[in-house]
């Protein structure tokens, strides 16, 4: 009896130390488990973490790639208002410089109606006609308006209109022999092309 009470004691002191054997065991399993989750949250978090800052480093050249386009758009407008201020400053006495042509050509025209100038009676009135030609041509000059007066050069398309074709062995082929009316130019543009006879 008492041998079966000792064995009874041991046996029951046995089980505690396993249990305690078995929850060690337990706690170690636990313990390596929540490592191995922490290992494989942390390499997670560290792939997140790169295709963050892959998504980041993307976003933030597309942003400045449309940056500087748009930068680009707007020196390219710069650049075209300030070509389209120069040509309206260049060329915004166009209509009106057009219109006093007529005016030009009136007086050209009564200078030679003058059957002859040197006659007293028109003589004055001759010479006052040719001092105000004069001076218009100055105050046009002033606002960069030039007369075309092309008689004897070679026909430009770009600068003279031909009224005709005329024989003339005189001269070369496709030379001005005649100015029918005078053209003129407002900065280097043509305003009015001269209207001339040319040789064949």
């Amino acid at each position: 009896m008492a041998e079966e009470e000792a064995s009874k004691q041991k046996g029951d002191s046995q089980e505690p130390e396993q249990e305690n054997n078995e929850a060690v065991e337990k706690d170690n399993a636990a313990d390596s488990v929540l490592d191995s989750d922490e290992e494989q949250g942390s390499e997670l978090a560290s792939e997140l973490q790169t295709l963050i800052d892959e998504a980041v480093a993307a976003a933030l050249l597309e942003q400045q790639d449309s940056v500087l386009r748009a930068q680009a758009e707007v020196q390219n407008m710069r650049r075209r208002v300030e070509a389209d201020i120069e040509k309206a400053h260049k060329f915004a006495l166009e209509k009106f410089s057009a219109e006093l042509l007529n005016v030009m050509d009136n007086m050209e025209r009564a200078l030679q109606a003058v059957a002859d100038p040197e006659e007293e009676s028109v003589k004055a009135l001759c010479e006052g006609i040719e001092l105000t030609i004069k001076e218009f041509l100055t105050v046009l000059n002033k606002f960069s308006i030039e007369q075309i007066d092309p008689e004897g050069e070679p026909f430009d398309p770009q600068l003279h209109q031909a009224m005709s074709l005329v024989e003339n062995p005189d001269v070369e082929p496709n030379t001005v022999i005649s100015v029918v009316q005078k053209g003129y130019s407002l900065n280097g543009r043509v305003i009015r092309p001269a209207m001339v006879m040319v040789s064949k």
